[in-house]
């Protein structure tokens, strides 16, 4: 039991580090007119709009930006996760 108990710490502590890491990474995005910076814990850091900027357009323009930055740090995160070894037991 207290073996289970320890390999349960040792995977949180694991996951801890990863999402620490994960934090530092850094993705953008710029797609006509529209800049995004996303983390790698899935978190928007910077949005930029240019200023003149149609209405109507915006929205099409922010969700092909928003698919287009969520890939990106999805392959970033999986990267990473890749190169400190992933986390084990989940393989």
């Amino acid at each position: 039991m207290f073996n289970k108990l320890k390999q349960f710490k040792d995977l949180r502590s694991q996951a801890k580090t990863l999402q620490n890491a994960l934090a530092k990474e850094s993705v953008s995005v710029e797609k006509n007119g529209v800049k995004i910076t996303m983390n790698g814990n899935m978190e928007i850091t910077a949005l930029g709009i240019e200023n003149d900027m149609d209405k109507a357009k915006l929205a099409g323009v922010m969700k092909d930006a928003m698919n287009d930055i969520i890939r990106k740090t999805q392959k970033v995160m999986a990267e990473k996760m890749r190169q400190m070894g992933g986390i084990p037991g989940l393989s």
